[in-house]
């Protein structure tokens, strides 16, 4: 089933209760009287009673379509003063106009009461951080349901409000989108969220109107610089959900020195983790490499021997990582931690965490049958987390280790190389293909990370382990290729798209799927003769469903 994204039940709210000292109302005198039932910043999407937010885009102001949003039903518009200007111009003119210097950064507060605070009848959680956010959020969902609590999941993969669920378009939903599903959970009986809250979404304003009872840092690595320009503009997106007007309390990793900086910089009391002593955290992970069993305990930091939450001294918890590597063992702790601070038990938490997770995407096994190497799919794509996956695998198995990965196009392209330079670092063999090039060359995408690994394997350079590189066109291809070098006793490392159901390329998303694709490819690889077609070729002007967006 799929969650309605509107309550069943609203009080309506009058325009004058939607003004304050950044937003005054244009319209007739009367105006302020008039009630609004809901929001949309999309004029498609426009139902009776809402107010449209005409919001100034990249390319074209929202108040171009205004005219449609009224004939849709909507009374009122959001806007600045250039969409004002120009719904003056047209058929809506005589609209009443709440007018914004920035109508995208008051948007959240006003969707928040228009739809009667929803967080606040929940119970939240928002975990942030370049890898990991969603493993994160699928054990500590996991964890809540198995420790019976109703819950909602918002995040990468997928909206989910208990068995119902719906595919997610990007991570954190804008602003008046997500306030109406929220108050959707909170009529639905939802007592326990859990967010992936990404840099796009603090930047975007689409969280405001929402403190976190607790908020999750697992890293910070290179990532998204094409939106953020600097790290040190990355960090800072970050680090703002770190404060009062967001969370109440945190949950930091302080492996990286960017964590170690969030922990001493936060706005809210914190408490933090690291897998070693010697980075003075509260809590200190004590395993053994390639177990999945391991100990947290209070590590002789400022916090140590104190919940997150501050109440008394806690004993050290014992837990499992559901998925392979060190990194998935710091995921879990930051889930488990998180469950402290809202005030859970230390049995509870280790009770729920030992619930069977499944994270689609995410070190995902793909059994192709008898013969066939062991395959992987995971959503790595960015240097630290090619590396870590990488690792992980390197560690669980004997055999010639073949990654297979691309980048996006219109991404951050400076992490290109460095990706490839991760994997030829942790691979026996690496074949660069193609992701979702979007609106670029991917022969030139797939040429900067080969370069990576290329560079790497040609200097000899110490700690490489790749033996070649190789640049397959098109990722089906790539895969029997791939299949072809690791023989049967080998591991075929699919990386960048994880749970993805879709390849961009230019403005359409045409359906494609890693696990589906290593089926077709594995009965390549066994058919006599080829008998199984190949592969198309990359073509953008093949008809597919318009592509979307994820941030």
């Amino acid at each position: 089933m799929t969650p309605p994204t509107r309550p069943k039940h609203l009080d309506p709210t009058a325009l004058d209760d939607l003004t304050s000292a950044d937003v005054r109302l244009v319209g007739p005198a009367d105006a302020g009287r008039l009630v609004v039932t809901g929001a949309s910043l999309d004029s498609r999407r426009v139902e009776p009673g809402d107010l449209y937010a005409a919001l100034p885009g990249a390319h074209v102001h929202g108040a171009r379509f205004a005219e449609g949003a009224v004939a849709s039903g909507a009374v009122a518009v959001l806007t600045d003063e250039a969409g004002l200007a120009t719904i003056r111009e047209g058929a809506a003119a005589g609209v009443p106009v709440l007018l914004a210097d920035d109508p995208r950064s008051v948007l959240g507060g006003i969707s928040a009461r228009l739809y009667g605070r929803p967080a606040e009848r929940l119970r939240t959680v928002g975990i942030t951080g370049t890898n990991g956010k969603t493993t994160t959020a699928y054990l500590l969902d996991g964890a809540l349901r198995a420790l019976g609590r109703a819950t909602g999941l918002v995040g990468t993969i997928e909206i989910r409000m208990g068995t119902e669920r719906v595919e997610s378009a990007r991570t954190t939903p804008e602003s008046c989108d997500l306030q109406a599903l929220l108050a959707v959970m909170a009529e639905r009986g939802v007592t326990d969220l859990t967010m992936e809250v990404s840099s796009h979404a603090l930047v975007l304003h689409r969280v405001d109107g929402i403190v976190y009872d607790v908020a999750g840092f697992t890293n910070l690595s290179q990532d998204h610089l094409d939106f953020h320009g600097t790290m040190a503009n990355y960090f800072a997106a970050k680090a703002s959900l770190f404060t009062p007007e967001r969370s109440r309390r945190g949950v930091v990793c302080v492996d990286d020195d960017w964590g170690r900086r969030l922990a001493d910089e936060a706005g809210v009391p914190v408490v933090t983790l690291a897998n070693t002593p010697d980075r003075g955290a509260d809590w200190v992970l004590d395993s053994r490499p390639g177990d999945p069993a391991f100990v947290l305990a209070p590590g002789g930091g400022p916090a140590a021997g104190e919940t997150p939450a501050g109440g008394s001294a806690t004993r050290a918890l014992h837990l499992t990582s559901p998925l392979p590597g060190d990194f998935n063992r710091t995921n879990t702790a930051v889930a488990a931690l998180t469950l402290l601070a809202l005030g859970v038990s230390p049995e509870d938490v280790e009770r729920g965490l030992s619930a069977p997770t499944r994270v689609p995407g995410r070190a995902e096994t793909v059994d192709l049958g008898p013969g066939a190497p062991r395959a992987i799919v995971d959503f790595a794509h960015t240097p630290d987390a090619v590396a870590s996956v990488l690792t992980a695998l390197r560690a669980d198995g004997a055999g010639p280790l073949v990654a297979v990965l691309g980048a996006g196009g219109d991404r951050d392209p400076g992490k290109r190389p460095a990706m490839g330079a991760a994997a030829a670092r942790s691979a026996d063999h690496v074949v660069v293909t193609d992701d979702n090039p979007r609106h670029e060359d991917p022969a030139g995408i797939r040429a900067s990370v080969l370069s990576g690994a290329a560079e790497l394997i040609a200097g000899e350079a110490p700690g490489t382990r790749a033996r070649d590189a190789v640049e397959v066109d098109g990722r089906e291809n790539a895969l029997l290729r791939a299949l072809q070098l690791a023989g049967p006793d080998g591991t075929v490392a699919v990386l960048g798209k994880g749970h993805e159901t879709g390849q961009q390329i230019g403005d359409v998303v045409h359906p494609y799927d890693d696990r589906t694709a290593l089926h077709r490819a594995w009965q390549r690889r066994q058919a006599p003769d080829g008998r199984v077609e190949a592969e198309p070729a990359l073509d953008p002007t093949t008809d597919a469903t318009t592509a979307g967006e994820h941030a």
